[in-house]
């Protein structure tokens, strides 16, 4: 197939370029840099399969040729990354959905809106399974990206339902693994790039609050089995293995050998207190189920930004 990729240059986003890759696709990737990192990208070399695009996914995009599906990736995901750029993460999610939507019609492509669990919001629901609404600030600082991923999702549908669309939605759950920018302020990251560095941890709140965590390969398998479906429906994708802030601090300690201790800051605004996703649909529907452990997928991780760190100051 011929597959658009918006954020291809993104954490998630060149992980699935190198998948569809190995699967014989022809890969379109288009991202602006404004998060993504073409050293992402650089392993492809000049692969005959793949082009990158340098475009604003948020504006209409000018593609010669046909495609098969367009998989709407871009969008800044890290809460100080779309907190430095509010209106962008927006647009792309609204604007940038609607015309690619437009152009999938055109096209008789298919869509894949990669949407995310901060659409569930701080859940009074746990686990949360696909038919909870959520409970969203819709005007809190958090709300551009969790506001915007929930409009993505909304015009998705309405795609769907007024012109017959092929469309996929998965709700993306914390997801870590190789390529996360060092800097980009998640969890994971901070506290693999502060152990390393020999500096404390950051833990915001009291650290009771709890996430699950995916490793970045088995969220591109769930991805490709999707494509492969007729599921219309949100599909969440995550671990569901749940985890404190402090268990995690602990690990990472562990796993780098590092002596960094732990420092508290304030919880920020609209914070979840909670997420563990319910993955019964992704089980019955694609027969996907995370598969790598958190103690593993941490390791390869801090291998990676160790080699990084290396790397930067040779």
């Amino acid at each position: 197939m011929r597959i658009l990729l918006t954020g291809a240059a993104g954490f998630v986003g060149s992980h699935l370029v190198d998948r569809l890759l190995v699967d014989g696709h022809e890969v379109i990737g288009v991202d602006n840099l404004a998060t993504g990192r073409e050293g992402n990208l650089a392993h492809l070399g000049n692969n005959p399969r793949f082009r990158l695009v340098r475009a604003d996914a948020s504006r209409p995009l000018d593609i010669d040729g046909p495609v098969d599906w367009i998989l709407h990736l871009a969008s800044p995901a890290s809460p100080p990354r779309y907190l430095e750029r509010p209106i962008e993460t927006l647009l792309v999610n609204a604007e940038g959905a609607r015309h690619l939507l437009e152009l999938a019609l055109r096209s008789g492509a298919g869509f894949l809106m990669a949407s995310t669990s901060e659409v569930y919001g701080d859940p009074h629901v746990h686990p949360q399974p696909e038919s909870y609404w959520g409970n969203v600030n819709p005007i809190g600082p958090r709300s551009v990206y969790d506001e915007g991923k929930r409009y993505a999702e909304a015009i998705t549908m309405a795609y769907q339902r007024q012109h017959g669309l092929r469309t996929r939605i998965c709700r993306i759950f914390n997801t870590y693994g190789p390529r996360m920018d060092p800097h980009d302020g998640r969890v994971v990251s901070n506290f693999v790039r502060q152990a390393l560095a020999g500096e404390p941890l950051t833990v915001y709140g009291d650290g009771s609050q709890t996430r699950s965590f995916q490793y970045v390969d088995d969220l591109v398998e769930g991805i490709v089995r999707l494509l492969a479906s007729d599921t219309v429906d949100p599909v969440n994708l995550g671990n569901p293995n749940e985890f404190t802030m402090i268990e995690l601090a602990h690990l990472v300690l562990e796993l780098t050998g590092s002596q960094s201790e732990l420092v508290f800051e304030q919880l920020p605004e609209d914070d979840p207190r909670q997420r563990r996703p319910d993955i019964s649909r992704a089980r019955d529907l694609l027969g996907w189920q995370p598969r790598v452990a958190l103690r593993d997928g941490l390791q390869r991780t801090i291998q990676a930004f160790s080699e990084q760190a290396d790397a930067q100051e040779r």
